[in-house]
Order: structure tokens, then C-alpha cells, then sequence
């Protein structure tokens, strides 16, 4: 039986990757895990972002393939498409009360993912803060 269930979100993979305060906290998280869920969005957003600030392609693919390997990577199809947008929604409905900046496409993945797999999202995101589907880093 899975008792804890995660689901990373970028921010907390880059955090592992820094070897941060935070990035030791999430690796503490994932030391406690049952099983490891990370979105296919969330590989592609960290490819970009270490290509874009100029990391060497080689350890851009060593970092995406221990995540490959250390998680089960989820596809998106066309059921997690529609409870994204509705997660979307629901998070937008918050950012603007909250006066934050809208949510990404891969934030409502993420939390449409957290409430179908009975997971939670580990993020140091803002637009997640408070939310009981969250572990907050």
C-alpha cells in the first residue's frame, strides 16, 4: 500500500539539483516517499531553463534521466487535459485574491495530477502556499 505519494513540481527538482537548504528539505521528502510521480511538463521546463542558462546538454540529460529514473514519469492525456483546465480555474480564482501572478500551464497539471494519484505537490511555488495538496518547501 502507497502511503505517501509525491508529485514534483520544478521548482523542488531545481532545489534537489542545488543541492540548497530547500533542495535538502525535498530531498528528506523524497527519502520519505512511497512513490514519485513528476509530469512530463515539469522535464521539459527544467531542460529549458538549464539549456537557456547555458548548462552543457550533456548534464541537462544526466539531470532529466535520474529524474526518469527515480520517478514515474506522467503523460499528459486527454482526461488530466481537462481536469488541468479546471485546476487552472480554480488556481487563477486564487492567484487574483490572493494578488498573485497567474498560474503556469505545469502548475495546473501539477495540482489536477496531486488530486487524481491522492498525491502531494512538493513546490517552494507561491501560488500553492496554503493549499492542503501541498508540501510547501
Amino acid at each position: 500500500m502507497i502511503e505517501l505519494r509525491l508529485v514534483m513540481d520544478s521548482y523542488a527538482w531545481i532545489e534537489f539539483f542545488l543541492g540548497s537548504d530547500k533542495g535538502k528539505k525535498v530531498f528528506e521528502i523524497l527519502s520519505s516517499a512511497d512513490e514519485i510521480l513528476t509530469p512530463d511538463l515539469v522535464l521539459a521546463e527544467i531542460g529549458r531553463k538549464y539549456i537557456r542558462e547555458g548548462i552543457d546538454e550533456k548534464a541537462v540529460i544526466e539531470r532529466l534521466k535520474f529524474m526518469e529514473e527515480n520517478s514515474v514519469i506522467l503523460c499528459i492525456n486527454s482526461e488530466l487535459s481537462v481536469e488541468g483546465a479546471m485546476a487552472y480555474i480554480e488556481l487563477l480564482s486564487k492567484a487574483k485574491s490572493e494578488g498573485k501572478s497567474k498560474p503556469s500551464l505545469t502548475d495546473s497539471v501539477l495540482l489536477a495530477i496531486s488530486r487524481k494519484y491522492t498525491a502531494k505537490i512538493v513546490t517552494g511555488d507561491e501560488i500553492f502556499k496554503g493549499m492542503n495538496e501541498v508540501i510547501f518547501i
